[in-house]
């Protein structure tokens, strides 16, 4: 039992990932995000999905933790399979911000007055901001987790990025996270 655990204590020395991932999935959800568009666990309106007008919807956060220095956004759809579709992956957003406004621009440089310095990274369309959902018609309620992360320090992050290259540069910073998940069923 001891060389057990002398080698995981190796391990988490010399694979960093290991410790920081473990944070990412252990950091508190204290932060409260919501939509004015839909709830908690309630259906999404079409307006929000690939297959209506494809608009980001409004998300709002509050209660971030003392320490925070800035925000990173993850959208992603694990009914989809394994690993989810990423819909949405957004990061260097200032901790100024208390939300992000409905119909958010695409581009990978937001330029939205009090949004200075966000990026919109790579999706799972390989393409830049939001894609709403538009999963197939597979008699499934797809989940769509919106989770908002508070860091501990400024990424500053160039553009480019994807969900996981994101998860890697937060890896040690997370204080705490927030969801909101909104469902979607396509049928024919």
């Amino acid at each position: 039992m001891k060389n057990v655990r002398l080698v995981f204590c190796l391990l988490l020395v010399l694979i960093p990932g290991i410790r920081a991932g473990a944070q990412i999935t252990d950091a508190p959800e204290t932060i409260l995000l919501s939509s004015q568009a839909f709830g908690h666990n309630e259906d999404m309106p079409l307006r929000y999905t690939a297959y209506g007008e494809n608009v980001s919807p409004d998300l709002s956060w509050r209660n971030l933790p003392e320490g925070t220095r800035q925000l990173a956004l993850i959208l992603d759809d694990p009914v989809f399979g394994m690993p989810a579709f990423v819909h949405w992956v957004a990061y260097n957003i200032p901790v100024t911000a208390s939300g992000l406004p409905e119909g958010l621009s695409t581009d990978a440089i937001v330029s939205h007055p009090g949004l200075e310095g966000m990026i919109n990274g790579a999706n799972g369309t390989r393409r830049t901001g939001y894609f709403g959902p538009r999963p197939p018609a597979d008699g499934k309620v797809h989940t769509y987790n919106f989770r908002i992360y508070a860091l501990d320090y400024e990424l500053n992050l160039p553009d480019g990025h994807n969900k996981q290259t994101l998860l890697d540069a937060m890896q040690g910073h997370i204080l705490a996270t927030g969801l909101l998940t909104g469902n979607y069923q396509y049928t024919e």
